[in-house]
């Protein structure tokens, strides 16, 4: 096929997501970097009830040097929408470090590639 189909976009998705998982449940950022564009961003409420957040490197660094393994971590793809070259996808991971996230993605296709390009979460209590 010379274009690809949903499917083929939906599973190249996913692989990328499946990146992001590894790299959080192993806490080691060189796994998960490659799902993200380096001009990505990430945004959540921080314990104060304030906007945090920035480039993409802020959760490379808080992964490797706030995180411990957690083979104990489950991570669930809640849902993903694709139109064209643009998708977002919704994730919940329970048990990372101690933490149980919500994670929305932005993603786009760029030179035929899924790349994350925005990242907001939510932490549970």
């Amino acid at each position: 096929m010379s274009n690809p189909t949903y499917v083929q976009d939906h599973q190249a998705i996913v692989r990328v997501l499946e990146q992001y998982n590894a790299g959080g449940a192993k806490a080691d950022s060189r796994i998960m970097r490659p799902a993200f564009n380096a001009q990505a961003t990430i945004f959540g409420i921080d314990a104060e009830g304030k906007l945090a957040g920035g480039a993409i490197e802020g959760l490379f660094s808080t992964i490797d040097a706030a995180f411990r393994p957690s083979p104990e971590a489950q991570a669930a793809i809640v849902r993903i929408d694709i139109v064209g070259t643009a998708a977002s996808a919704r994730v919940d991971t329970d048990n990372i470090s101690g933490y149980r996230f919500t994670d929305f993605f932005n993603l786009l296709k760029v030179d035929g590639e899924w790349t994350i390009v925005s990242k907001i979460y939510h932490t549970h209590a």
